[in-house]
């Protein structure tokens, strides 16, 4: 398997201040493959923002291991953060002003990033840019000019101008409506498909889901749950998509049981674990008949 283009091992990151200690992120394991299109989808208070933050060099993680396409995230100096993340990584945010200046027209935004650089043939690559992300009838407009749906798929255009590796997008729908944020998202699949760019969707928004082939629930600091989507053929010939949602486990056999299955049996504090010939029975510590538990946490039975 190819070296994951984002590597997160054990990621903690832990906030201090006037007395008070909180850890965003608890230990947190992430891997995304070259070329894979990638959701993170958490509520408010996560650790999905701390993530980001870090990814894209704007933060550094209290302990363990980061790495976005082989640079090694603890170890950023001042030049090298600012190369990094002029031409490793690529940011869509999801306020307009953080994408794009206002004094410029859509072409040029696309093109500043270019003309930094030094990279040449600029005008073609421009023109290229904004026909993949559906804007190229906009090259002339300035963002007041441009629809909210234009300004966010004008960012994803600014944001692949030097040919990055990695695309990390922050919550780049969350100001627009149903159908402009599917747009915005296709126009990243575009980008994915067409250009083979690495790209994390970072969301509350649980419908983004639907626009890749990977969901990763963050929860309390952790990954909690993947799901994994793939096209299928039914017995009457039709196309469909097909779901499969996994809890993840971390390298000390960590998993965090989804919440509506918590909710659905009422398990609080504890379970019982009995470990059958192909699977792991997890009950509830206090159900009715429920057999004592026939393996200890070391693995002895």
């Amino acid at each position: 398997m190819d070296t994951p283009d984002i590597l997160c091992e054990e990621v903690v990151r832990i906030f201090r201040g006037d007395g008070i200690e909180v850890q965003a992120l608890q230990g947190l394991n992430l891997r995304v493959q070259p070329g894979e299109m990638t959701a993170l989808v958490g509520a408010s208070g996560s650790g999905k923002s701390t993530l980001l933050s870090i990814l894209s060099g704007l933060d550094t993680p209290t302990a363990g291991r980061a790495q976005v396409a082989g640079v090694d995230l603890l170890d950023l100096t001042g030049a090298r953060r600012s190369a990094y993340q002029r031409n490793t990584v690529g940011f869509v945010w999801q306020q307009t002003p953080r994408n794009l200046l206002p004094y410029l027209t859509a072409a040029e935004n696309v093109a500043l990033p270019m003309t930094i650089s030094g990279r040449k043939g600029r005008k073609g690559r421009v023109a290229e840019l904004l026909e993949l992300t559906g804007v190229g009838h906009c090259s002339e407009r300035t963002p007041s000019q441009l629809s909210g749906g234009e300004q966010q798929r004008v960012a994803v255009a600014v944001a692949i101008a030097n040919a990055p590796r990695v695309i990390l997008a922050d919550e780049p729908t969350g100001e627009l409506d149903e159908q402009t944020s599917a747009e915005v998202l296709e126009a990243l699949r575009s980008v994915n498909e067409e250009l083979g760019t690495t790209t994390l969707i970072v969301t509350h928004d649980p419908t983004v889901s639907e626009h890749v082939t990977r969901t990763v629930q963050i929860r309390d600091g952790r990954c909690s749950t993947e799901t994994l989507r793939r096209a299928g053929v039914s017995d009457d010939g039709n196309h469909h998509m097909i779901a499969e949602e996994f809890a993840v486990i971390d390298r000390v056999g960590r998993l965090q049981l989804p919440q509506g299955f918590m909710r659905s049996l009422d398990i609080q504090d504890r379970v019982r674990l009995g470990l059958e010939d192909d699977h792991v029975r997890v009950t509830p510590a206090d159900a009715a008949n429920s057999p004592a538990a026939d393996i200890d946490p070391s693995g002895v039975r």
